[in-house]
């Protein structure tokens, strides 16, 4: 399983900092960011979920109200939102 994050469409509201230790608050930019994450394209963070951590992430997905966090199966199907 994957997560991307959008950190240009992070509107900082946090949520996902509290549902997984994953996310971190950027209180300098007023975004979250996605640790050990990789950036493929400008603003665009990916990384792997462990397997202990893939119901928090998809919390930490639907948690996001302006939905930047999208969460992809194994097989590259996006499954939130």
């Amino acid at each position: 399983m994957k997560v991307e994050f959008d950190e240009d469409t992070c509107i900082g509201m946090f949520q996902c900092v509290a549902e997984w230790d994953a996310f971190e608050k950027d209180k300098s930019k007023g975004k979250a960011v996605l640790a050990d994450s990789e950036e493929v394209e400008d603003g665009i963070f990916v990384r792997e979920v462990p397997a202990d951590a893939e119901l928090d992430a998809k919390f930490a997905a639907r948690s996001c109200p302006v939905d930047a966090i999208k969460i992809y199966d194994d097989d590259g199907e996006q499954l939130i939102p």
